[in-house]
């Protein structure tokens, strides 16, 4: 049972042994040939390119791993341009975006390197991965290795001020010593202003874009800012020019505010009296008030009052009565009297024989309520 097992171990010796030979160069190791059990060679895998600025330590054969799972493995590795460039193999089953990110990582602290596929974050998935397809370096990176970590580390303990914290840690042991209630107070006050600070945040983030707004419409007006600012100066050059007759005028107005000041101390008295005595005036108009908004009435149905209309009007009609003088004498009387023109028509009149013996007229001498009728006087 053993002799075949030892024969197969011989075979694969003699094939390893003998790739060499048969490729004539390029014999880098074991690494530099596909090992047996790797993954990505499965039906289905496909190729894919990442372009890397550094590949540290990694080497051929190396595992490609999403997720903490193995899914493929790296088959080469070569220069192009000023990065590197690792062709993966990778197993069928393996769905991931176009815009993938690769990055170079590390098992645990001495653990071996592998190349990380994952899903961008921050931005959604694109497309897909397929056979060809190349990661970009701007989607490319690595973890710090851990020769990165250790020489930050020495860094830090040799010239970095970690000795010092002792010495800070004493000065602050002694400016803190008997004052821990001030301390404490301190601390509890901090604690309510960074809490009511981080309730208005909405308020201040508010502010802030009002701010913004602000300094957007500021923006928007620069020329106009522009041209002010280049006036200001002309503006400040005339007041200049100015100053004596501002100065003169903002005394005039002084006196002229004493004497106003002066003018109502003296007159105080009188105006309030004034004001007392306008007050009965006032009420009274103000006691007229219905009166004479209802005197308004009887101007629309001027001569009867509109309020005694429905009492005698009845339908839409009413017999009326009326006899109308428009003898000149009568028009003159009515609307000349107390004019220049006055008397003007009784005299045309007079001149025509139709007013003689009439009484009364504006050209009777006597007294119209003593004169005697006579019988030609007229109606």
């Amino acid at each position: 049972m053993r002799r075949p097992i030892r024969v197969g171990v011989a075979g694969w010796l003699v094939v390893l042994l003998a790739a060499p030979v048969l490729s004539g160069c390029g014999w880098r190791g074991l690494n530099s040939m596909p090992l047996p059990g790797t993954a990505g060679g499965g039906p289905g895998s496909f190729e894919v390119k990442a372009q890397l600025p550094d590949v540290t330590n990694i080497q051929q054969n190396s595992r490609v791993r999403v997720g903490d799972v193995t899914v493929g493995n790296v088959v080469k590795i070569e220069r192009e341009d000023w990065h590197s460039l690792l062709t993966m193999r990778i197993d069928g089953g393996v769905d991931l975006p176009a815009n993938a990110v690769a990055t170079i990582g590390q098992t645990s602290l001495l653990g071996s390197l592998h190349v990380e596929l994952a899903p961008p974050k921050g931005v959604p998935p694109e497309g897909k991965l397929r056979n060809g397809s190349v990661i970009p370096l701007t989607a490319a990176g690595s973890y710090p290795t851990t020769e990165q970590t250790l020489a930050a580390l020495s860094l830090v303990l040799n010239g970095g001020g970690i000795g010092q914290v002792q010495d800070i840690t004493r000065a602050f042991s002694t400016a803190f010593a008997g004052r821990e209630g001030d301390l404490r107070s301190l601390i509890e006050q901090l604690d309510q202003f960074i809490g009511r600070l981080s309730a208005q945040s909405g308020d201040i983030i508010e502010a802030t874009e009002s701010v913004n707004d602000l300094v957007a419409q500021f923006s928007d007006q620069r020329p106009v800012l522009d041209r002010a600012l280049q006036t200001f100066p002309e503006a400040l050059s005339v007041l200049k020019e100015q100053r004596q007759n501002l100065v003169e005028v903002l005394d005039k107005l002084g006196k002229f505010s004493a004497l106003t000041a002066d003018t109502v101390d003296q007159t105080n008295d009188a105006l309030v009296q004034e004001l007392k005595d306008l007050g009965p005036v006032l009420k009274s108009l103000a006691d007229a008030g219905p009166s004479l908004t209802r005197s308004l009435s009887f101007l629309t149905t001027f001569p009867w009052n509109k309020e005694t209309i429905p009492n005698w009007f009845r339908g839409d009609f009413a017999n009326l009565t009326l006899v109308l003088d428009l003898t000149l004498s009568r028009l003159d009387s009515a609307f000349l009297t107390g004019t220049r023109f006055e008397g003007e028509l009784t005299e045309l009149e007079m001149q025509w024989g139709r007013t003689i013996g009439q009484q009364p007229s504006p050209y009777t001498s006597v007294n119209p309520l003593t004169f005697p009728y006579q019988s030609n006087q007229g109606p």
